[in-house]
């Protein structure tokens, strides 16, 4: 069981068949891996942002059309209990 490897273990660092280029192109690709992931997560943060504040301006324009609508309701319902009168 010991001298099994673990699935997620890429290197084994404590092995000396590793040279120092074998490890620096690692770490270096390590590196590459990592901005890659930085900037499609800085773009998915950007992304979320813009729908965030698009979901807000489409929430308030939903209010104030609903706000017109009322006044509009209360103006017919005066102008039909008038009209009844």
């Amino acid at each position: 069981m010991a001298d099994q490897i673990d699935e997620d273990e890429v290197f084994d660092f404590s092995n000396i068949e590793f040279t120092h280029d074998d490890l620096v192109i690692a770490l270096n690709d390590m590196v590459k891996e990592y901005r890659k992931l930085s900037h499609s997560f800085e773009e998915a943060k950007a992304e979320n942002m813009s729908l965030k504040s698009s979901s807000a301006e489409s929430s308030s324009d939903e209010l104030e059309d609903t706000d017109i609508l009322k006044t509009e309701l209360s103006k017919l319902q005066a102008e039909n209990e008038m009209l009844i009168n």
